[in-house]
């Protein structure tokens, strides 16, 4: 079995022909454009910080209660860690034959043609991205406010002198939203000063939550276990649900697709970084829960209500969520983080493509980002956070388009593997075929689960990115409009 290419070969750092029809001339002003900063650490660091959010921390009872055995509870991460190192593979093979920012957009492009790669494009600019980041804010800002609640809750008395409640219960959600517009607004601007600002914060992020998960599981193992002996509690979900939400837990390791062309050696880190990165997260993951075994038993597991903290306590019972809650935050900003980082590059390839959105493809030469790209994106999450309120409904509502293009770039590796066969392939996919049917099939099933749970948000999120079609005719014709302007040369 064959996972490190076997010799490296040179990539050119010019720009190629997109998809099946002739890309534009570049719309980008300038000669500015991206660097190669990023190492094999800061890539790593990416593909990490971004998967372990504050997912694997909520979702565990769930998941326990879902397996119904403790054997099939760790099996379940396993067989997450398999799934998602499929799809790493298929992206590895694409994203060294095409070391361009974008990612997805790039492979759609190129095997499709422009308009699939623009739809893509068009709907994690407009809708997926600036949802994902402020899913993470949410996940932040609900923590943050259990260390410091920055509008702490009134209480009024009954004439029994009993606590009757919040007198003003808007005031948690307002913590919640200006914890999130926070995390958003400032994490937006760091990235904007410069590549090496936000890398190193990145860097230091994911750093503090793997140490972080490290100590949970010193803990775990040096405090006297804390078995229940409780019952499963009654009306956890479905196995197969529950492998939804251990997929959910491994979200983001596909985003070191998206920096490609800022990656130091692409031909040899983007592989690896791809692959650590998954391998990385599926062990500590193994080791997380198997804490959490340990420490308070299946049932403790299934039945609790905040299974870290719950753990901790064995050892730190005074202030053991506190601890949790400030590593939770942590996650949650790494999270975020590296969102607003790599989300921005798929903006900025649409820009730097297509004329009706040029001003997105715009390289500052002085801070070494996409400031416009940036600023956009975080304004759509600042208001999305506004308009939804709820990390939920902002999790849920784009989860069927979001697989639908993740199933065509699988597709695009089979694609190009006949359409561009001479095109350098410094890694070729493990197991080819068998990679690109496990990770297909997987997003196929996700596509009919999302629609069978949230019909109704499914069909919108797909209305959304079929109205792309739309911006893309209008972003053709004003693109033969200027060309036809321009004077012959």
């Amino acid at each position: 079995m064959r996972f490190f290419p076997k010799r490296r070969t040179n990539l050119t750092e010019k720009s190629v022909t997109i998809g099946t029809e002739a890309a534009p001339q570049a719309v980008a002003s300038g000669t500015a454009g991206p660097r190669r900063e990023l190492s094999l650490l800061d890539s790593t660091s990416i593909i990490v910080g971004i998967i372990i959010g504050a997912g694997v921390y909520q979702q565990a009872p769930a998941i326990a209660q879902g397996t119904g055995s403790p054997l099939w509870f760790m099996l379940i991460w396993v067989i997450g860690g398999l799934i998602s190192l499929c799809g790493a593979i298929c992206y590895a093979e694409l994203a060294t034959m095409y070391p361009r920012e974008g990612g997805d957009y790039v492979y759609l492009s190129r095997a499709f043609g422009r308009w699939a790669g623009f739809l893509f494009g068009w709907l994690q600019m407009a809708v997926v991205r600036p949802a994902d980041i402020g899913v993470m804010a949410f996940a932040f800002a609900m923590y943050a406010r259990q260390l410091v609640d920055i509008f702490p809750q009134s209480v009024t008395a009954d004439p029994a002198g009993n606590g009757v409640g919040n007198s003003l219960p808007f005031l948690a959600d307002a913590s919640l939203t200006v914890y999130s517009l926070g995390a958003v607004i400032i994490l937006t601007l760091i990235n904007i000063l410069g590549v090496k600002e936000g890398k190193w914060t990145q860097n230091i992020l994911t750093g503090v939550k793997v140490a972080g998960i490290l100590a949970i599981v010193g803990v775990a193992f040096l405090a006297e276990p804390r078995r229940s002996t409780d019952a499963l509690a009654a009306g956890g979900p479905p196995f197969v649900v529950a492998l939804i939400m251990v997929l959910f837990c491994f979200g983001g390791w596909n985003e070191m697709a998206y920096v490609a062309a800022e990656v130091k050696n692409p031909e040899r880190n983007i592989f690896r970084a791809l692959i650590v990165g998954t391998l990385a997260v599926t062990g500590l993951y193994l080791l997380l829960n198997g804490a959490f075994l340990y420490a308070l038993g299946f049932a403790g597991v299934a039945n609790s209500k905040a299974v870290a903290a719950d753990t901790v306590a064995t050892l730190f019972p005074n202030f053991g969520g506190q601890l949790i809650s400030a590593l939770v935050c942590i996650s949650a900003l790494g999270a975020v983080n590296g969102l607003i980082f790599t989300g921005a590059r798929i903006s900025y390839a649409v820009g730097s493509e297509h004329r009706a959105f040029a001003f997105l493809g715009q390289w500052n030469p002085y801070s070494g980002t996409p400031i416009r790209a940036l600023a956009l994106q975080g304004i759509l999450a600042c208001a999305l956070i506004l308009i939804f309120g709820s990390f939920l409904e902002l999790m849920l509502y784009a989860a069927a388009a979001v697989y639908l293009f993740y199933f065509g770039t699988g597709l695009s590796l089979v694609v190009l593997r006949y359409k561009e066969p001479r095109t350098p392939r410094p890694y070729q996919a493990t197991l080819y075929p068998l990679p690109v049917i496990v990770f297909c099939a997987v997003c196929a099933f996700l596509i009919y689960r999302a629609f069978l749970y949230r019909p109704i948000q499914s069909a919108v999120a797909i209305g959304l990115a079929l109205s792309g079609i739309i911006v893309y005719w209008f972003s053709r014709l004003l693109e033969k409009r200027q060309l036809a302007q321009e004077p012959a040369a």
